[in-house]
């Protein structure tokens, strides 16, 4: 039986046709703006796991599709 983060994981795979996605994509998923994402990213709060490709302080930050995945049907609530 397919669990919803599989559901949520294959549509990500079909939408972007990648394995990882950047800042601006990951905000489109969250519904908040990009400057919202680079707050959560400098507070170190509320997001998925994310690499830093490089050291400046610009660098580009990717988000794994799986950890997305498991991050957006983490925060379900099951009801009765």
């Amino acid at each position: 039986m397919e669990t919803h983060r599989d559901k949520t994981y294959q549509y990500l795979i079909k939408k972007y046709n990648r394995l990882t996605i950047g800042k601006k994509e990951m905000a489109s998923e969250l519904n908040i703006s990009a400057s919202t994402l680079d707050l959560y990213i400098s507070k170190g709060m509320g997001l998925p796991r994310y690499k830093k490709l490089g050291t400046s302080k610009n660098a580009r930050v990717v988000f794994n599709i799986l950890d997305v995945s498991e991050f957006l049907n983490s925060e379900l609530i099951e009801t009765m």
